[in-house]
């Protein structure tokens, strides 16, 4: 049987299901969304959760601004909560370089209409007080983002896309698309299905489905270790959440989780995962723990806050996360593909996936990106990179961490 539909969305993480319900609210509701397993079972099911104002790169602010707006916008529409916590961030400037360049995206921030603050160390102090503000210049401060529940963000989005008229099918593998003479053929294992539109948000996935046209995109996946603390009595204490913090010198992104932290760990020396084929029963897992490699890392986390340390760690969970060369998704056409789309690469996919989902669907239905955005289109990449070489870059992009460049 050959089901036909406008759009195919491949990929249930919070990136396809953005792009679903973007489509949806934009009238394309002639869309299914198909994932192999359940929703949020890539990356996203183990994902932190984190939703800066502030990324590393300011030519993604607008996704990421985008993406608190629209996780919102979902939960209001369903009553589907998405668990955000108005935290508020700090992002650490450790030279007068990084506070001179956080200033400089004080007008960008006035433009949006996002509270943003260029703040001493005595108000870092003030507002994270078991923060040691020894050798920081100040912090840029956007007190209004924070957190959310990946899990629930992404359920919001399916089910306000479902109430527009869109489908979801779960438990759908894909095992090849082709060109097809009105669109792209999908197939479904004994079914097919003919789609005008094939959107892939299948993160690492993505490049083994493309494989088979003929296209090389860079996107490969590494190790990446989240850090889980015992109980901080500290934090018993205060009146309200800590902001999450962003060290360019561990470097490292710190969060209040409950009673005690989370951190996520940029270390020198990462490992990749996989570089050769995806193993075909890879599911809901996490890979094997490697603390020894943090400890450098870990050891600049205890010295900036103290009670880091002396909570001990409770939980290590290392999984596999997606890296372009550059760090920057892969979101628009695929030239010379007419009809084939792509959301895949997200390296901080929570941050900018509500954002990126509505740019996609803005470019897909008006035939042109709702604003510029040309640091994510694919085209940016040839076809003939190396795979060495892109190795190399990706893991320079990793090790740069929360450094401005």
């Amino acid at each position: 049987m050959t089901q036909k539909v406008q759009v195919a969305v491949i990929g249930g993480g919070i990136v396809g299901c953005s792009v679903l319900y973007g489509l949806a609210k934009r009238g394309w509701t002639d869309a299914v969304l198909l994932e192999r397993r359940q929703l949020t079972s890539g990356s996203t099911w183990h994902a932190a959760g984190n939703t800066t104002y502030f990324g590393p790169y300011a030519a993604m602010t607008r996704l990421f601004t985008s993406s608190i707006e629209t996780y919102l916008e979902a939960e209001a529409a369903t009553g589907q909560s998405v668990g955000f916590h108005e935290t508020g961030s700090l992002r650490l400037a450790t030279s007068e370089a990084e506070l001179n360049a956080y200033s400089a995206l004080k007008p960008l921030y006035q433009d949006l209409g996002i509270p943003y603050h260029v703040i001493d160390p005595d108000a870092v102090k003030s507002i994270y007080p078991l923060l040691s503000t020894n050798g920081i210049f100040g912090a840029a401060h956007t007190p209004t983002d924070g957190h959310v529940d990946a899990s629930g963000a992404t359920h919001a989005l399916a089910k306000a896309a479902r109430q527009l008229g869109a489908q979801i099918q779960t438990n759908t593998p894909v095992t090849a698309i082709e060109k097809a003479p009105t669109g792209w053929r999908v197939s479904l294992g004994s079914e097919t299905l003919v789609a005008e539109h094939v959107v892939l948000a299948a993160s690492f996935w993505t490049r083994e489905l493309v494989a088979q046209i003929g296209l090389n995109l860079p996107l490969y996946a590494l190790q990446h270790h989240e850090v889980i603390t015992g109980p901080v009595s500290e934090l018993a204490n205060l009146d309200t959440e800590l902001p999450t913090l962003r060290d360019p010198s561990a470097p490292a992104n710190i969060r209040q989780e409950r009673d005690g932290f989370l951190c996520g760990v940029y270390e020198q020396g990462p490992k990749f995962w996989a570089t050769d084929g995806i193993p075909e029963n890879f599911k809901e897992e996490l890979l094997p723990a490697e603390l020894d490699r943090l400890m450098p890392e870990l050891s600049r986390v205890i010295e900036r806050i103290p009670a880091f340390g002396e909570a001990g760690i409770k939980t290590v969970n290392n999984g596999p996360i997606c890296y372009t060369p550059d760090g920057l998704p892969l979101l628009g056409p695929v030239e010379g593909h007419e009809g084939l789309w792509l959301a895949s690469g997200f390296t901080v996919g929570i941050g900018t996936g509500g954002g990126a989902g509505q740019f996609l669907a803005h470019w897909m239905v008006d035939g042109a990106p709702s604003y510029d955005l040309p640091a994510v289109h694919p085209s940016r990449f040839s076809n003939n990179l190396g795979k060495e070489d892109v190795l190399a870059s990706i893991k320079a992009t990793y090790e740069r961490g929360y450094k401005l460049g």
